[in-house]
């Protein structure tokens, strides 16, 4: 995934989220209304988090250490993971908080009624611009994978991270929209307490699912199943590699992947040649995978048990 695609996308929606933050609090403080307060408090949430995206992405980049020799690529993952603990608690439970309170006591919007609404609307069409370039970044490197293959099994977690918390912003200025204008037209501050209501639900469940996503990339993905069918391609292609025996991949930051490979040779082949062999074969992983970045591959005899049939998962043992 595109390193300048995704921070353009996170730059382009922290931008939004400001300008949107200061005009929801001035309609919040002018008119009372509680929609506006929640959805004050989502922008604010929304602009940390994508601040956060860009600290994960600067501190991914440095170097390797001697304490930690794999580099610091999973750190993107540390930030991201705090990105929905921050919606979740910040925006969700805050929204659900107020939401609460406004419909133990509802009160009417008499002033400034028509803030609220001006203001909604100009919000919706700045975060349809931030949605837009979030969209056209990641339509970039999506490929055929639909929104929710692409969501799930992006191992870049930023353009998820921004798809995910532009279309919550869209739809909660909507249920917002929908609360203030009920209350307009009804004179009930009910409705402005259950458009709040809808934005903590919406808000807890987009945070519940980048959290799941997330974990999922902190405990450690292989790679996909396209570069791992690449990888294997390329082993196997080398002409003194006998066969794969066994291979493990795991990414060790979005664009470092981690490949260990178990390769049979031949028993008379000296140590030159089974050199020779495993260099040809890093080549051309690295040229067909360039994201493979450390690369292990332990030369072996293939053998099977007596009497077994012969399986790509045998070998001596290392």
């Amino acid at each position: 995934m595109s390193v300048e695609g995704s921070t353009k996308a996170v730059v382009t929606a922290l931008v939004a989220n400001l300008g949107i933050a200061v005009t929801k609090f001035v309609a919040y403080v002018l008119t009372g209304s509680s929609s506006m307060l929640a959805e004050s408090i989502h922008s604010v949430a929304d602009s940390s988090n994508q601040a956060l995206l860009l600290i994960g992405g600067k501190r991914a980049r440095r170097g390797a250490t001697e304490e930690h020799p794999f580099g610091y690529g999973r750190e993107r993952y540390i930030y991201a993971f705090v990105v929905a603990i921050v919606l979740f608690s910040v925006g969700g439970l805050f929204a659900l908080y107020e939401a609460w309170h406004k419909i133990s006591h509802p009160e009417p919007i008499t002033e400034w009624q028509w803030v609220p609404v001006a203001v909604l609307v100009v919000a919706i069409g700045l975060e349809s611009m931030a949605m837009r370039t979030a969209v056209k970044e990641s339509n970039a490197v999506r490929g055929k994978a639909s929104w929710v293959e692409f969501v799930r099994r992006a191992k870049a977690p930023e353009l998820p991270v921004i798809l995910l918390e532009d279309a919550g912003a869209l739809l909660g200025l909507v249920f917002a929209l929908l609360g203030v204008s009920l209350t307009l037209i009804t004179g009930n501050g009910l409705w402005d307490g259950l458009g709040t209501a809808a934005i903590g639900i919406l808000l807890v469940v987009i945070a519940v699912v980048l959290a799941a996503e997330v974990k999922s990339l902190l405990v450690g993905e292989s790679a996909t199943r396209e570069n791992v069918l690449a990888i294997r391609n390329a082993i196997e292609s080398v002409e003194d590699v006998d066969r794969l025996i066994h291979m493990r991949t795991l990414h060790v930051g979005p664009e470092e992947l981690l490949v260990a490979a178990k390769v049979a040779v031949d028993a008379e082949d000296d140590a030159g040649r089974v050199t020779r062999a495993i260099n040809e074969a890093e080549e051309r992983i690295r040229a067909s995978v360039p994201i493979a970045t450390l690369i292990y591959i332990e030369p072996d005899l293939f053998r099977t048990a007596p009497g077994s049939p012969a399986s790509p998962g045998a070998g001596t043992s290392a």
